[in-house]
């Protein structure tokens, strides 16, 4: 590492960290695709009553939120290790 290189920086490690964030971005897009999908082809299935009352389109929707959550931690953390 340079002196002027801070942690992170390395070709290496912006590669490796864009390719995670690619990989995650995926998961959520096949998440967010099969919400839409239900929407789409089987909106009777999200009306569908599914935990307590409420309905899977909240359920849904809430997952995918917590989801987004959770990808970013996983992220985050992927992210910390560095090459150098």
């Amino acid at each position: 590492m340079s002196d002027t290189e801070q942690p992170g920086e390395h070709p290496d490690d912006i590669s490796r960290n864009a390719r995670y964030g690619l990989g995650l971005f995926a998961v959520y897009v096949a998440l967010y695709a099969g919400f839409i999908s239900l929407a789409v082809f089987s909106p009777e299935k999200l009306a569908a009553p599914a935990v307590g009352g409420v309905n899977l389109a909240i359920v849904y929707g809430f997952t995918l939120i917590v989801a987004a959550l959770l990808l970013a931690l996983v992220y985050m953390v992927l992210c910390r290790r560095t090459t150098r």
